[in-house]
């Protein structure tokens, strides 16, 4: 998992951008996951681990509204968790993580039911949707590779459309 935490890193270094991250079913996993790669502090403000569905509400400013209507583990959830974290953090891009690891459904979601999302510059808005199998170390694990590989294809994606625009759109 490092080298998918590295190359973000290193793609974020370059840009001159930062990150932060927002986690639920990882707890800490992804920030872990990123503060392993050295001069990681060049790029990676911090995170907020938002277990407890009240503090996705009270600390990443997801609706109420929404959280009682459709649960935590849901792509729009995701998404407003990395808006949030993005925002009161102060970062360039915000990432997170919401879904069940097990061994229980939860909300009406079955274990392994994952929603990873990005929200970054100029009204970037990822998220997706996984359906996990494995145990409960299995499933956290691949949504933190997930939720990074995401990110890596968003800052690809747009370090294409930079470098198009810089030269003439060649």
């Amino acid at each position: 998992m490092t080298s998918g935490a590295a190359r973000v890193l290193r793609r974020l270094g370059e840009r001159g951008e930062t990150l932060a991250v927002a986690e639920s079913l990882t707890g800490g996993l992804v920030a872990a996951e990123l503060t392993s790669v050295p001069g990681a502090s060049q790029s990676f403000r911090g995170s907020v681990t938002a277990y407890a569905t009240t503090l996705k509400r009270d600390l990443l400013g997801v609706e109420g509204a929404l959280l009682d209507e459709r649960g935590a583990v849901d792509p729009d959830v995701a998404l407003a968790m990395a808006a949030g974290v993005r925002r009161n953090l102060g970062a360039d891009w915000g990432v997170s993580t919401t879904g069940v690891a097990g061994p229980d459904a939860q909300d009406g979601k079955a274990v392994g039911t994952v929603y990873v999302a990005v929200s970054g510059p100029g009204g970037v808005q990822k998220v997706a949707e996984l359906r996990l199998n494995g145990g409960r170390a299995d499933i956290r694990k691949e949504s933190v590779r997930s939720v990074l590989e995401l990110l890596s294809g968003e800052l690809g994606e747009n370090a294409r459309a930079q470098d198009t625009e810089q030269n003439g759109g060649n």
